[in-house]
């Protein structure tokens, strides 16, 4: 591919307006304390919306009504017609709670998000930061009367979500009210409607098992279980795009379709809205014949009352992942004994291991991602010292590259493209009021990723073009050793993600720093790019052969620069000495970082190896890609940014085994291993 494709990119941006500078300098964040108080043009005014709902509110006589920022399926990233957080309160992050009271609103979310909540809300809404349970319910107990009713959506809460409110607000003689009908769509006229498009089979060339093959798969775990379970419930949108291998368009950047399915020994029952029912689905699930093989269609609205009618059978035991499952269906299966409860579905846990077509295929597709990736970081380098380019142009400009490779479906996220203050922030991604011109004097961090039929990807990169600051080359140093030090742990086969993501922190913590946000997370094909339940945190499964997650750590210095390196790796077996069943990671993302980011003098001699291997096999495996596509710019600068580091290196560095075995020695302590 000739390397005036991705120009398109500034065409369209200039088109836009999306080629201008940073604005003039005004506060990016509200000020309530102000008199009177300020908010910036980002902010969004609920007054009307705050009105309507507690209009509603008060026939029911609640006093509190929780807002989740999910959807049915406790999807992390959902439809439009499902942000009610976001049309309540303004903020449009992918985490966050609102709680409204018949005077006050309050809303909850994560480090990653307290700025750009403070540019979106206006003063009707409080921030609160500890995004716990139980620090909602302390609000609550203050602010609602004893005796007091709270109302939620019982469609939005998990079991889990359900039951700790439940717990936390035991003795504050405030109760928890279940009500069905969302009171926040009832003011919401101009909700968005429900997608039009239909879901779609996967071509056979990207697929190794039928849909067929996965269900009986899923039957005989369902077998081989103690309890005995005759159904199996899946609720999250990509159990079911997994099972039938098919793929939909109902949420952005993400392939799946609003749907449910229950699978017994002998049915499956597969709930879709009626307008999706079209004779192409109905042939590819054997809708027309009666067996174990062939599908029912349901109507996506009648999930409940099939549910409640099914388990008024005599026998019957239904299987659900709490994790996934809201409350409005969990409370339908009763008695207690007609239900099985699991962290995690089988058919989460059996995706989360890819076989060998899923493991040769998104690996193929993180060799075209790079090529993109490639092109972005060696155009900026050129054209950034012209000082006419901003996050907005960098950000269309990656998109636009991928968009030219095989297979690509879109982005598999918005683009994280940002520099200066603003890479301070984990999740920013520019606006047209936000964006800032790029420029030699600050670092830039891009976090982005592609949909491929194939595959799905997320990548970060951390550049400097100008002379970086010792504490700055110091900082992405130490990201990146925590980085390589989790890429070359050995470990052994259930090991959880939880007892080495420390790994990542070491060197950081060793001169006082840290970040905010987890280490990584699942990636899928042609999936979520955060695929549960893969990663480092307390609540992942643990790791096997086969899975796919995110390394990356990072560090952000409030108001000045931020540094995140993410590579997606896959496990692989490794030979050991002595040991069998030991693990490792292999990293299938293929950019190199920032050279002049690298202070050599502080890596260990392993970490310096391991760099100079990763860097073989980026030249390697992405010399003949960018021949393939005609792209000798392209692998000129690639060759010329993974030249070999001498391998010298300070005495003072961390040792890499000291850390692998101080990792392991406390997950031994902790009895998870």
């Amino acid at each position: 591919m000739p390397f005036y494709g991705c120009l398109l990119a500034l065409s369209l941006a200039a088109l836009t307006g999306n080629t201008i500078g940073a604005v003039p300098y005004q506060p990016t964040e509200r000020n309530c304390s102000a008199v009177p108080p300020y908010l910036p043009s980002t902010a969004i005014d609920t007054t009307l919306q705050l009105r309507k709902l507690r209009e509603q509110m008060l026939p029911l006589n609640i006093f509190a009504y929780i807002i989740p920022g999910t959807d049915a399926h406790l999807s992390e990233y959902i439809a439009p017609r499902d942000a009610r957080v976001a049309f309540m309160t303004g903020f449009t992050g992918s985490a966050g709670t609102a709680v409204v009271t018949r005077t006050k609103a309050a809303m909850w979310t994560d480090s990653r998000y307290w700025v750009q909540a403070e540019r979106q809300m206006d003063c009707n809404w409080e921030l609160e930061k500890d995004v716990s349970i139980s620090s909602i319910a302390e609000w609550l107990i203050a602010e609602v009367p004893s005796g007091g009713k709270i109302g939620f959506d019982p469609f939005l809460f998990s079991l889990k979500t359900q039951e700790s409110y439940i717990i936390n607000l035991e003795s504050s003689n405030r109760t928890m009210t279940s009500i069905p009908l969302n009171l926040v769509d009832k003011v919401w006229t101009d909700r968005p409607p429900i997608p039009i498009y239909n879901p779609e089979p996967l071509p056979d060339r990207v697929i190794q098992r039928t849909w067929q093959m996965k269900v009986e798969h899923i039957r005989n775990q369902m077998r081989d279980n103690p309890y005995e379970p005759t159904a199996l419930l899946l609720s999250a949108l990509d159990e079911t795009a997994w099972l039938f291998n098919l793929r939909g368009r109902d949420i952005p950047y993400h392939p799946f379709f609003y749907s449910y399915t229950l699978l017994t020994m002998d049915e499956i029952w597969l709930f879709i809205h009626e307008t999706r029912m079209t004779d192409a689905l109905k042939t590819y699930l054997n809708t027309a014949c009666n067996g174990p093989l062939c599908v029912k269609l349901k109507e996506y609205t009648s999930v409940q009352d099939e549910l409640k009618t099914f388990v008024a059978q005599p026998g019957v035991k239904v299987w659900i992942g709490t994790e996934y499952t809201n409350y409005a269906l969990y409370e339908v299966i009763t008695p207690q004994d007609k239900v099985m409860t699991s962290s995690y579905s089988p058919v989460l846990t059996t995706k989360a291991v890819k076989d060998d077509t899923e493991q040769r295929i998104l690996r193929d597709a993180h060799v075209r991602d790079a090529v993109a990736v490639i092109q972005l970081l060696m155009w900026l380098e050129k054209a950034v010292p012209g000082g006419k380019e901003t996050e907005m142009t960098a950000a269309a400009y990656v998109d636009k590259c991928r968009s030219n490779q095989k297979d690509n479906r879109g982005p598999s996220f918005e683009t994280i493209s940002a520099s200066g203050p603003n890479a301070a922030l984990a999740h920013y991604s520019p606006t047209a009021d936000t964006t800032r011109k790029l420029t030699v004097d600050e670092m830039y961090l891009v976090d982005s990723g592609g949909q491929y039929l194939d595959g799905t990807t997320d990548i970060t990169r951390t550049v400097h073009w100008g002379t970086p600051t010792a504490m700055q080359k110091e900082a992405f140093t130490r990201v990146l050793m925590g980085n390589i030090e989790i890429s070359r742990t050995i470990f052994p086969s259930g090991t959880r993600g939880a007892n080495m993501e420390m790994l990542g922190r070491r060197a950081l913590w060793e001169v006082g720093l840290n970040y905010g946000h987890g280490t990584g997370h699942g990636v899928g094909n042609y999936f979520g790019v955060h695929e549960w339940p893969v990663g480092f945190q307390t609540n992942n499964i643990p790791f096997r052969e086969g899975m796919f997650t995110s390394i990356e750590p990072g560090y952000y210095k409030e108001n000045d620069f931020g540094i995140r390196i993410e590579d997606v790796a896959v496990i692989v077996p490794i030979n050991t000495k002595y040991g069998n069943n030991y693990l490792t990671f292999d990293t299938v993302s293929l950019v190199p970082y920032d050279r002049k980011l690298i202070d050599t003098s502080l890596l260990s001699a392993v970490q310096l190896q391991w760099l100079n291997k990763y860097y073989e096999t980026i030249r390697k495996v992405m010399g003949p890609e960018l021949d393939k596509q005609g792209l000798s710019q392209e692998k000129e600068w690639m060759l010329l940014h993974t030249e070999p580091f001498a391998e010298t290196y300070s005495s003072a560095s961390v040792s890499s085994s000291s850390l692998t075995l101080i990792a392991l020695a406390i997950a031994l302590l902790h009895n998870v291993i």
